[in-house]
């Protein structure tokens, strides 16, 4: 006679372990000797063990859904089959699906209710999904992790990321071998969207060596593809820390794994443009931007549309940078329009519209774009003969873009060019900007030997008002 708890209790055992082989073996071997009840039951529960595969077994779960009520009609009103049929109905048909009644949501049976709280985050019903209440220590060991990595989702869907950043921390915790791995590199994703990529890359450093050596031939692909994540997540890492050689080895090793085990995917192709535009081959970004968004869904087109206007304008092609960043304009859900606006005037400018471009970057400026449109603004000051103006336009930007990046050292640049156009006002002021730009621009720049003259010319001046400006700026 087989007993579905003791049953239960040895397939919980093998999951936990990660030994699925064993689980489902345990399962058919009971219910081949279970009574039609038993069996009824334990087709149930194996519904629950095939949603563990998610939308790769649709079929097994439908399936075991009509074993198991064909067995015993009465269990329609289970809340266990109740939550099931949510779940699978959710991945079938995602926000319209009929959420599972409040009956089932609480429910005494904790499996249940971990069931229907993910047919709730599946239905793009986040909210409702966290309300439901499910403690960890009521569920069996191999659904803990698992629940952690639901409310995870759950709170990333609400856009509660540092929660969510926490939520996979404890998954991983709770989860092991390919699984913890799976886990810490969602939370480095959310890490890097954080831009918090020292964090990212030391989650990424814990999750790699979790990777088997040899995997097994029924794993390989869904390893190579895991690791194929993880080196693109890499490359996003050694990006942020100013590593764009480091990561352009990580995002190419990413899309040959892709290649060998599934399909290119829009988001390495994104990532690979934008190692390459670090690198200065602007016409291979540009090719790898245009892969992207002939990979890019929906929501994605306007960050790829966005990526291509951006180095198009970098090869000084304006007019087709302004097409595709037009594009982006007629997206009211994008969230850096004031910065496409900046982009767009910045395009206005190249083609010698300077009142459109003003305009453009003013209402940039407003929205909150503050560096691209100041930088505008700055050139359109200096094509109007406006020193002053352009002046506290360049300052801006030296305020508030990042020390060291590519905008604030053009700002010192021209803010040091303008000075020299006044004919040095203030020799110190100037001589400091040349030195700041100076010490971040490369002696085959072009900008080198200007900035030279102006440093040369700036300490003269200083030396013959007989201050040591020069060395105190040191």
């Amino acid at each position: 006679m087989i007993d579905v708890a003791t049953t239960w209790q040895q397939v919980c055992a093998a999951l936990a372990g990660g030994d699925y082989d064993t689980a489902f073996t345990v399962m058919a071997a009971a219910m081949q000797e279970a009574r039609r009840p038993e069996r009824a039951r334990l087709a149930l529960l194996a519904g629950s063990m095939h949603a563990l595969y998610g939308d790769a077994a649709l079929a097994e779960i439908g399936a075991s859904l009509r074993e198991a009520r064909t067995l015993d009609p009465a269990l329609r009103a289970d809340p266990l089959y109740v939550a099931l049929m949510a779940e699978l109905e959710a991945r079938t048909h995602g926000d319209g699906a009929a959420p599972p009644p409040q009956a089932v949501r609480d429910a005494p049976d904790p499996l249940a209710r971990f069931h229907a709280m993910c047919a709730l985050a599946l239905a793009d019903k986040p909210q409702e999904a966290l309300d439901l209440h499910v403690p960890s220590a009521d569920l069996p060991e191999h659904l803990r992790w698992r629940l952690r990595s639901w409310e995870a989702d759950a709170h990333e869907q609400l856009g509660q990321t540092a929660e969510a950043v926490n939520l996979y921390a404890e998954a991983a915790h709770l989860s092991s071998g390919m699984n913890r791995a799976v886990m810490l590199q969602e939370q480095a994703a959310l890490l890097l969207q954080e831009g918090q990529p020292d964090a990212a890359n030391a989650a990424l450093n814990q999750a790699r060596p979790l990777y088997p050596a040899r995997p097994t031939p029924a794993e390989e692909e869904e390893h190579g593809l895991n690791l194929a994540t993880w080196h693109y997540l890499r490359a996003q890492a050694q990006l942020n820390l100013g590593q764009p050689d480091a990561a352009h080895d990580m995002i190419r090793e990413a899309a040959r794994l892709e290649a060998q085990h599934g399909d290119p995917s829009y988001g390495v192709a994104l990532v690979r443009g934008q190692v390459l535009t670090h690198l200065g081959q602007q016409e291979q970004a540009i090719t790898a931007f245009q892969a992207a968004l002939n990979l890019a869904t929906e929501t994605d087109r306007p960050y790829a549309n966005h990526e291509l206007g951006v180095a198009l304008l970098d090869l000084d092609r304006p007019v087709e940078a302004r097409e595709k960043l037009e594009a982006v304009l007629n997206e009211p859900d994008y969230p850096y329009l004031p910065e496409v606006l900046a982009d767009v005037a910045e395009c206005d400018y190249r083609l010698g519209r300077l009142q459109e471009a003003q305009l453009e970057a003013e209402q940039a400026l407003a929205q909150g774009a503050v560096v691209p449109a100041s930088l505008v603004l700055g050139s359109v000051a200096l094509d109007y003969f406006q020193l002053d103006e352009a002046l506290e336009h360049y300052a801006r930007v030296i305020r508030e873009a990042a020390p060291a990046s590519r905008d604030w050292v053009a700002a010192h640049q021209m803010a040091t060019d303008v000075m020299a156009q006044q004919g040095f006002p203030d020799p110190a002021a100037a001589y400091a900007h040349a030195q700041q730009a100076l010490s971040h621009t490369p002696e085959s720049d072009d900008w080198h030997g200007t900035l030279q003259e102006h440093l040369r010319k700036a300490e003269a001046l200083m030396a013959q008002k007989g201050g040591s400006g020069g060395r105190m700026l040191n």
